[in-house]
């Protein structure tokens, strides 16, 4: 593992944008709202690992197994100033920059840089509202499988190099002239499926998958195509519309939903990726009726927010199946009423779960981002009726298979981003029903470590003893 030093890196904003602050709570609640006075006509972003590199080099096999990652270097960086004082200059902050699958980084300092005109979009991915920015400090993020999905290679938008990490909550620390919904001090969680509320998406209620910004989200940019962050003198890519491995980051305001300010931040931080996708996949995509039989497959913090959501709406049977029995006890006090691993049966999982329920489930949820499981999840549904979710995200270039005859007798196969939830109204409902004991989410945090041990994390995370690790700065 190399050492870590410092890195200049200075991140760009247009004057449409927002800066927020998102420091650790616990460490710094003086902080909170003390730049009220603060604007923002260039912002930067970054900052992070503290101590040692971030390092992962992960290759993830066909079938979703990420537990043989290779490690692959993150360094720490320095970011451009968001506070009036020192607007469009440079400050030194720290952040985890993946330099590519397999490539280690190499320390070394580097010129402070000075801000750079925001060009015009050259096309028309997105309006001039929806490409107002917004920068934050962060307080906490959590570590989740889709960052190391993309460390691994495996995702087909995954770029290089780029400042990953999509669960993170913070507080404004100022806003920039268009900016209208946000001002200082506001409490925030970043939003990796945003909501602009006028897009034919926005006001179609079957959908949350917002379409504004969403080519160039996938390119790693900011909507006008360019990238907030250098480093080396290179661009790095945005995350997810997030990049919440940094103290800094940038983001479009339609990306960010402002939630109670008295909400712990190390704890809601999860709520703007995997606890909200698995819950929202029972309740908003699924739609799982009381009584119903109802099977999980994979009993990580995705599969465990399914069976959150399965006993909320009543359902009457709930089946974990895992390949780790470890993660048995966890899934019992979530709601499980079975639990099923399929290495101590000889048949396929779908006919023991076939047998077991008197011909198949009502709903089944595939959690792992593995196709053969996604099929054999399918086929355990019941014929004429089942329903099978889609949640986790397989591999680039995999495809998903069954006979056509398992749709052809009545089974429904499904899927789902968020939960289906759109971003920025229901987030801070969540974090209401969170903070009003309705919601499980201290439950899903493991482990609290401080970024320095950010590998740490990770390696918790494929080794199956964590179901959430949380990160301070």
């Amino acid at each position: 593992m190399c050492p870590v030093q410092s890195f200049k890196i200075s991140c760009f904003q247009s004057r449409k944008c927002l800066a927020l602050s998102m420091h650790v709570q616990q460490m710094f609640p003086i902080m909170l709202g003390c730049r009220a006075q603060a604007h923002c006509v260039c912002c930067a972003l970054i900052g992070f690992v503290r101590g040692t590199p971030l390092r992962s080099d992960w290759t993830a096999s066909d079938s979703g197994n990420f537990s043989s990652l290779r490690p692959l270097c993150f360094c720490a960086v320095c970011c451009m100033s968001v506070i009036m004082a020192t607007a469009g200059k440079v400050i030194k902050c720290k952040a985890a920059v993946a330099w590519g699958r397999g490539r280690p980084c190499r320390s070394k300092r580097w010129r402070w840089l000075r801000p750079k005109p925001t060009r015009s979009a050259s096309s028309g991915d997105g309006d001039r509202r929806s490409r107002e920015r917004a920068a934050f400090q962060l307080f906490a993020t959590g570590i989740c499988h889709t960052d190391s999905y993309t460390l691994s290679g495996s995702d087909p938008e995954g770029l290089f190099p780029v400042i990953l990490g999509h669960e993170g909550a913070g507080t404004v620390e100022s806003v920039g002239e268009g900016v209208t919904k946000f001002k200082a001090g506001d409490t925030v969680v970043p939003l990796y499926v945003p909501q602009c509320g006028d897009c034919k998406f926005c006001k179609n209620p079957k959908t949350n998958l917002c379409q504004k910004i969403r080519v160039t989200q996938g390119q790693g940019l900011m909507p006008d195509r360019t990238t907030r962050f250098t480093c080396q003198g290179k661009p790095v890519f945005h995350f997810m519309g997030c990049s919440t491995f940094s103290e800094y980051t940038v983001v479009v305001d339609i990306s960010l939903a402002k939630v109670d300010e008295k909400a712990a931040l190390d704890k809601v931080c999860l709520l703007g990726c995997g606890i909200s996708t698995g819950y929202g996949a029972v309740l908003n995509t699924a739609k799982v009726e009381p009584g119903s039989t109802c099977a999980v497959f994979g009993l990580g913090a995705l599969g465990l927010a399914v069976i959150m959501g399965c006993k909320e709406v009543g359902a009457s049977r709930i089946i974990g199946v895992d390949i780790n029995p470890d993660k048995f006890q966890k899934a019992k006090e979530f709601g499980a009423t079975d639990l099923v691993n399929p290495k101590d049966h000889s048949r396929p999982i779908q006919e023991v779960l076939v047998e077991m329920t008197d011909g198949g489930l009502d709903y089944t949820f595939e959690c792992v981002g593995n196709v053969a499981i996604m099929r054999a999840a399918l086929e355990a549904c019941h014929k004429g009726w089942g329903v099978s979710v889609i949640i986790g995200v397989a591999g680039a270039g995999q495809e998903i298979s069954t006979r056509p005859f398992q749709l052809v007798t009545g089974r429904t196969w499904k899927g789902t981003a968020f939960g289906g939830w759109k971003s920025v109204e229901s987030v801070p409902k969540l974090v209401d029903d969170y903070m009003n004991k309705k919601l499980k989410v201290d439950e899903f945090v493991t482990h609290t470590l401080p970024f320095d041990k950010i590998n740490e994390g990770f390696e918790l995370l494929h080794s199956g003893q964590s179901i959430r690790t949380v990160l301070n700065f």
